[in-house]
């Protein structure tokens, strides 16, 4: 929701995609509402590094909008496709021992969601961004570094 916040705030209104953006953000923000009712309902606290993620979140999107639209694309490719990892391992593990149901459904979801996000952005140009192996690299391991902090604090 954050990525996609900095991205428009960039963006506004004048680019192409901005209504596209803004749809994959009212789903992200949809994702957030049910995983923290959720959370609320087990009693599982949410990351101590919320409000850093929320800030680095923004600061990534608006820094690759500044590069330019296939930047911000190149962005939203790179971390949805770690997101997919993330809900695919966590599927993996729930399949396993098929002890919640609930949650593999929500994660099921969601992830269908993530990869359109992702297929939507590699059709608007996000391979086009200057030096895109190298940016979405980068930003893929950041996503991999932010999941497994966020796993342990």
């Amino acid at each position: 929701t954050r990525i996609y916040a900095g991205q428009l705030a960039v963006m506004g209104g004048r680019h192409p995609m901005s209504p596209e953006i803004a749809h994959m953000a009212a789903q992200e923000e949809e994702h957030r509402a049910k995983f923290d009712a959720l959370m609320a309902a087990r009693g599982v606290r949410p990351t101590a590094l919320q409000p850093f993620w929320s800030v680095a979140g923004f600061a990534l999107g608006a820094g690759t909008a500044l590069l330019g639209p296939e930047a911000a694309m190149a962005c939203t490719a790179a971390v949805e496709e770690e997101i997919d990892r993330h809900y695919s391992a966590q599927l993996d593990e729930l399949a396993e021992d098929g002890s919640d149901p609930e949650l593999a459904g929500m994660i099921e979801e969601f992830r269908e969601d993530e990869r359109q996000h992702r297929d939507t952005a590699l059709a608007a140009g996000a391979e086009k961004a200057p030096a895109y192996p190298l940016l979405s690299g980068a930003i893929r391991l950041g996503c991999r570094v932010a999941i497994r902090l966020a796993e342990r604090v």
